[in-house]
């Protein structure tokens, strides 16, 4: 068997361990892609969590300064000030307070990825199974003899049939 296959062999190895180092290994085009998704649900999460904050921080407003909305959530717990009147009525459900939903918890997962040794051992299981197909065709094309089929030593004094002078 030449050189070429030998180095064919160990290029197809070479390239098998690349190609699933740089698809699944630990620092792949598909780890980026699951970090990628990641970011954007943390992104969506945080823009929810930050629309929640600014609307508390209004009401909190709201209830520091405006006698009205005071007032307001006041007659909702049942206060009445001076003078007013109050009338029950009953049989209505009564009115819900708005609960704010702050979402679940989002924590950091891991991304999936094919260990780099693993990527080593089928990119060298790679090129072992080339160079066994390499050395096989060789000795089914005949370029490698294996056991009896050897061609003929002669061994001994040459004997020549020339004619003499």
């Amino acid at each position: 068997m030449n050189r070429t296959k030998y180095l064919a062999a160990i290029f197809l190895g070479t390239f098998v361990y690349v190609l699933l180092s740089v698809s699944f290994g630990q620092n792949s085009i598909h780890c980026y892609n699951q970090m990628e998704e990641q970011k954007r649900i943390i992104s969506k999460q945080t823009s929810e969590i930050q629309n929640i904050n600014s609307e508390l921080t209004l009401e909190l407003a709201a209830l520091k300064n405006d006698r009205a909305v005071i007032a307001s959530y006041a007659h909702k717990l049942d206060y009445v000030s001076d003078g007013e009147k109050l009338v029950k009525i009953t049989g209505l459900k009564p009115a819900q307070t708005t609960l704010y939903d702050t979402g679940t918890v989002i924590r950091h997962e891991d991304p999936e990825f094919i260990p780099e040794k693993v990527c080593k051992i089928v990119g060298l299981g790679f090129a072992l199974l080339f160079l066994i197909i390499f050395f096989l065709y060789d000795i089914s094309s005949g370029n490698i003899v294996i056991g009896k089929n050897k061609k003929p030593i002669v061994t001994g004094i040459p004997v020549y049939d020339l004619p003499q002078i």
